[in-house]
């Protein structure tokens, strides 16, 4: 009886181990921040049209995740949205960087392309809670197929 209770404790312990890894393993998969222990700063940028961009979205530069969304809002008073992510702190982007929503694929999930601006020793640095002021909105691909159509119609 006791060697049934040692074999039983040590498959639980086991199981408990591999449940943890996979969980562990799910989340580093999904870009989830929740293990990061790399500092960040937040930033934001209004867009005329965002897309289908959704919260937790990829922020990249270059093609590397440097970060994702964590809100997408609209300002109640000019009514455009207004999106804020998160950024390792280590970036360093200048004033001068752009934000553009840009998709993976022809059809694939939206996220954010940062493009850093021109930086030389006088350049000041992005800091914790600014605004991106050059940005370019998603393109929408109703809209070409539309604009398409229509001059294929005009003509």
């Amino acid at each position: 009886m006791q060697n049934h209770l040692k074999l039983h404790f040590w498959v639980g312990l086991f199981v408990c181990f591999g449940l943890s890894a996979l969980l562990i393993l799910t989340f580093k998969l999904s870009n989830n921040n929740a293990f990061s222990t790399e500092p960040q700063i937040t930033l934001h940028a209004n867009f005329d049209n965002i897309g289908s961009l959704k919260v937790r979205a990829p922020v990249k530069i270059g093609g590397v995740v440097v970060g994702e969304v964590t809100s997408i809002n609209i300002d109640p008073k000019t009514f455009i949205p207004e999106v804020s992510f998160t950024i390792e702190k280590k970036m360093h982007l200048p004033n001068s960087s752009s934000a553009s929503i840009l998709t993976s694929g022809l059809l694939g999930a939206q996220y954010l392309a940062i493009t850093p601006g021109f930086s030389d020793e006088n350049t000041e640095i992005l800091k914790n809670g600014a605004y991106i002021e050059d940005t370019k909105s998603a393109l929408i691909l109703e809209d070409l197929i539309g604009k398409i159509l229509y001059n294929i119609n005009s003509k």
